[in-house]
């Protein structure tokens, strides 16, 4: 985004005498938040600017002069989104796809080519530019902390042919091996597990709760209630001590890419 919006903003905070962590806490925001709107690295919602311009007693100018914004999610996503860009820490657990952040362009769009009912090809290009710009927090090379937990289900359901597959797996070994990603398998061989229900993301913060995050089809919900972010964690630590140690994740991610590329 242009930073004139966010070069605004700070001055008009400055003007009202207020620190970062003191607009947040009027505006009820996070203070890594608001940093990153005044640096241009975020496009506040458009609830947010309003909660903005009511803390700064700006009018609607904020939430009227927004910089075009041509994101695309799912609406019960957006507000998943928001917290991903702020979270300082990232603990995915995968069932049947890859997560989004760690999605190749060729596995994202197949991905996205599924959707029912069908949408046009613009539409499908905005959410693939959407889908793509998430995984831009990994370019940080140490925050936020991602650890990746799949199913092996996600490695064996073919999305995109055997040469996106392969493509797609090794996009993960190479986050590993870089040690961008903590990565971790869990089996077939494991039978029943903790998180077999459902996908969940688990996100901590520099200044606020960790929430957790649910979606199953055509829905998703943030949990922000102290006892159950507890216990989806819990699970997920259950199914974490579980899974395969990287190295042997890893031998197994390998051996399935070289499938992929011999039945291609």
């Amino acid at each position: 985004m242009s930073n004139i919006y966010g070069e605004w903003l700070k001055a008009q905070r400055e003007a009202a005498g207020l620190t970062q962590q003191e607009l947040a806490t009027a505006a009820v925001m996070t203070r890594s938040h608001i940093a990153h709107i005044e640096a241009g690295r975020r496009t506040p919602s458009k609830e947010d600017a309003r909660r903005l311009d009511r803390a700064l007693n700006t009018g609607d100018v904020l939430s009227s002069f927004l910089p075009d914004d041509d994101t695309a999610a799912a609406g019960y996503f957006e507000a998943a989104l928001q917290l991903e860009q702020q979270a300082t820490m990232i603990r995915e657990f995968a069932l049947s796809f890859v997560p989004g952040i760690l999605q190749t362009e060729r596995y994202a769009r197949a991905v996205l080519s599924t959707s029912f009912p069908p949408v046009s090809e613009q539409e499908r290009d905005r959410r693939l530019v959407t889908r793509l710009e998430r995984a831009n927090i990994l370019a940080d090379p140490v925050t936020p902390v991602v650890w990746a937990l799949l199913d092996e289900a996600v490695l064996r359901r073919r999305i995109g042919g055997p040469d996106v597959m392969a493509e797609q797996i090794n996009h993960l070994i190479g986050l590993a091996e870089a040690e961008r990603i903590q990565l971790h398998l869990l089996p077939f061989t494991l039978g029943m597990h903790p998180l077999l229900s459902n996908m969940l993301t688990l996100m901590w913060f520099e200044d606020q709760p960790p929430v957790a995050y649910g979606e199953g089809l055509y829905m998703g919900k943030i949990h922000d209630s102290p006892s159950v972010v507890q216990e989806l964690q819990h699970r997920y630590d259950s199914a974490l001590g579980n899974a395969l140690p990287l190295k042997e994740s890893l031998a197994l991610l390998r051996a399935t890419a070289r499938d992929y590329v011999h039945h291609g």
